[in-house]
Order: structure tokens, then sequence, then C-alpha cells
């Protein structure tokens, strides 16, 4: 029965000794950096409305 007691004892001690060890097998892993990617395309929308509208006034103006 001691001897049960024992190997119960010494298993539990064991188990927790390696939990959490930081042994020299195991390396840190290693986190890449997240990649953010930058739309740089330039959207011709933000000057083909106010040259339509200036087109517009001007054909107004000319027409009369």
């Amino acid at each position: 029965m001691k001897k049960i007691a024992l190997a119960a004892a010494l298993s539990v001690a064991a188990t927790s000794a390696f939990a959490g060890g930081h042994g020299s097998k195991y390396a840190e892993p290693v986190v890449e950096p997240a990649v953010v990617v930058e739309d740089t395309r330039s959207s011709s929308a933000g000057i083909i409305v106010p040259l339509m509208l200036l087109l517009v006034v001007a054909a107004a103006v000319a027409s009369k």
C-alpha cells in the first residue's frame, strides 16, 4: 500500500513539474508581424463629379 501511495505522489509531482517547464528541448514560438496592405490606387470619382458639374453649369450659361 505504501508503494502505491509513493507512486501516486511521485506521479503527481512529476506531472506538475513538467506542466509549465521551459526546457531546452522546446523553443519560444515565433510570431510573425501582421502585414497591412494599403490601397494606393487613386479614385478618379473625386475629380470627375466636379468637372461634370462645371460642364453642366457652363452649358447652361452658354445656352442663354
